[in-house]
């Protein structure tokens, strides 16, 4: 489940790094949001996350944040803590009392958010969609439709703070009905951080009795 979900989150930090075919207007825009993104040192996002489904009258709200520091990043969500240190994955479950550490390859393109972009780089269309007016900001929406009929999702849009070029919303809808939108809260560049932020201390872990499991 984190890693699924930590897809939408790091569009939010890291936009989208290339573009498929599509209006001009929607990949300038884009533009503009990829090389503000890329002039931070570092990015803190707090964020909430709504899953609907009418049909199955489902709908959950979950709060959550993300520290991101080129490629690494921790993650906090759906109660459990994820952590990539450029080599490892680490996913902490309290609740279970469980950690799990996973080895990171170049096939990977799950773990890290710029490498779970690169499903972005091809096989969409990109066209330019609604303007909003949310207390006072103006946010541009850009529609991303996948050009595979196959896939599981039926559209992404990204709402654009178009003074500020950071994400806002993004709002993927899938092929099953269910929407699934990621709200920025609070958005925050070159926090002062310590490197020891993204080093995982498994000892802390073993200390409290915790079951690790390496895969």
């Amino acid at each position: 489940m984190i890693k699924k979900h930590i897809l939408f989150i790091a569009l939010f930090a890291s936009a989208v790094f290339s573009y498929g075919q599509g209006s001009d207007k929607a990949k300038a825009l884009l533009d503009e949001v990829y090389n503000k993104v890329k002039s931070y040192k570092n990015i803190y996002i707090d964020f909430q996350s709504t899953l609907e489904n009418t049909e199955a009258n489902l709908k959950q709200d979950t709060n959550g944040n993300v520290t991101l520091s080129g490629e690494k990043y921790v993650l906090n969500y759906l109660g459990a803590q994820q952590l990539y240190d450029g080599k490892k994955v680490y996913t902490v479950v309290p609740e279970n009392e469980e950690v799990t550490i996973e080895d990171v390859n170049e096939e990977d393109d799950n773990v890290s958010p710029s490498k779970m972009l690169t499903f972005y780089k091809t096989g969409h269309n990109y066209q330019w969609d609604i303007e909003q007016n949310v207390g006072g900001r103006k946010i541009q929406y850009v529609k991303l439709t996948p050009i595979d009929s196959n896939t599981e999702i039926k559209s992404i849009l990204l709402g654009i703070d178009t003074q500020t070029k950071h994400i806002y919303k993004l709002i993927q809808t899938g092929n099953n009905g269910t929407k699934t939108t990621i709200t920025v809260n609070s958005f925050k560049t070159d926090q002062p951080i310590s490197g020891a932020m993204f080093t995982f201390n498994e000892k802390k872990y073993e200390d409290k009795g915790y079951y690790i499991t390496r895969n």
